[in-house]
């Protein structure tokens, strides 16, 4: 497929320079996206309803064949080269970059894919550790260029993503969900997915036209690490909720299945805190079809509303906010032409998302970071994005 971004395709010359000078030879090179979540936070994982899109921001792989049987990575922004020998690949991940990739290429081989050699180069500036899926980007980038390298056509984009789902799961330590993956394979520009996680049944939602309303990313430049902790923490609490709550609701398989009146009715069995994870979900899943029909009729403001409300369900009864996002929605919520603004991403720091009128943003951005700044002492970034395009080739 022809790619139409041309910021993007004015990259691929210098990566295939680098790829040059460091191989011999020229690449195949490809693209992934990063993503932001408007609404459907920790839903994934409980068979629920998310609303990502697909963000300018992009991890790209730059791959050729090799005669022998080893892999070699080198990452442009580690300045690192690592090798691995395909026949004896580790059996878990060692905390290190390339575990992303090594990961993908054991789950391929585990699959069955007749993966030979490989010299790969892999450069993003999906920005590390803001919750906008740098992982999920190396993973399906990594991902689809090698079975385009092997001229497998048996693997289809959501395939792909339950693959590198996996990966993450399995060989990385992290127990995501499949929405980072599945986005970063499925993005279409300008649009929104409804994505049904038990299914994986995917619809398309239009978002606003930029001279309507933007994406505003803000970061807080407070790291994460979901591969550790608080999240899988989070997520055994869910699942402590569903076998609870299967021992009166048989046919309870994930929190996606409980309604309110089941939490209502049978919440005094379970833990104070597990209840909250619950309630959480359980309402989350609701707003994501709610935000679904509100962009559905054009509705931006009802669809603000939602975001906050998840906002606010985030940091109370999820509790994987944290005060300088609390700061970050708290001060886009003040300026003139924000419909709404929530954390994005796993939480404990990262993003908020805002969806700001066109004619505001330069406020918007004016506003949030001085007040950030002067509170924290931090400057953020923020970006002003686009729904974009999932995993394609390049060059």
């Amino acid at each position: 497929m022809q790619n139409t971004n041309p910021a993007i395709e004015n990259r691929a010359p210098a990566l295939e320079q680098r790829f040059v000078q460091l191989f011999g030879e020229s690449p195949r090179i490809y693209q992934a996206p990063g993503r932001v979540n408007l609404i459907g936070e920790h839903t994934d994982y409980n068979d629920g309803f998310v609303m990502p899109a697909a963000i300018g921001f992009y991890t790209r792989a730059a791959v050729a064949p090799r005669p022998d049987r080893k892999l070699a990575i080198h990452s442009q922004n580690y300045s690192e080269q690592v090798e691995f020998d395909l026949d004896h690949l580790p059996a878990t991940g060692a905390g290190h970059w390339s575990d992303y990739v090594v990961g993908v290429v054991k789950m391929l081989v585990r699959s069955g894919k007749k993966l030979g050699g490989v010299n790969l180069l892999v450069d993003g500036n999906v920005p590390l550790g803001a919750g906008l899926s740098s992982s999920a980007s190396i993973e399906v980038a990594v991902g689809y260029a090698l079975l385009d390298l092997a001229e497998s056509s048996t693997i289809t984009r959501t395939q792909l993503a339950l693959l590198c789902q996996r990966a993450e799961n399995e060989f990385v330590g992290a127990r995501c969900g499949i929405m980072d993956q599945f986005v970063a394979s499925h993005g279409k520009r300008g649009q929104a997915l409804l994505l049904d996680c038990r299914s994986l049944d995917l619809e398309y939602r239009q978002l606003p036209s930029p001279e309507v309303a933007v994406l505003a990313i803000c970061n807080t430049m407070v790291k994460h690490s979901i591969a550790k902790g608080e999240y899988n923490q989070r997520r055994a609490e869910c699942e402590a909720g569903v076998r609870a709550l299967s021992k009166y609701l048989p046919q309870v398989r994930a929190l996606r299945d409980v309604t309110p009146e089941d939490l209502e009715r049978y919440g005094h069995e379970l833990p104070e805190v597990v209840v909250r994870r619950c309630r959480h979900v359980i309402g989350e899943n609701a707003r994501v079809l709610k935000a679904a029909a509100a962009l559905e009729r054009g509705d931006l403001p009802a669809f603000g509303n939602l975001m906050l409300e998840s906002h606010r369900s985030l940091r109370d009864d999820f509790a994987v906010s944290c005060s300088e996002l609390d700061l970050m929605v708290e001060l886009a919520e003040g300026v003139e032409g924000v419909y709404g603004t929530r954390m994005t991403g796993g939480g404990f720091g990262g993003c908020t998302i805002a969806l700001v009128q066109a004619g505001c943003v330069e406020v918007f951005r004016r506003t949030v970071r001085e007040g950030y700044e002067r509170s924290t002492g931090r400057t953020p970034e923020i970006y002003i994005c686009a729904a974009a395009d999932g995993v394609d080739r390049i060059a």
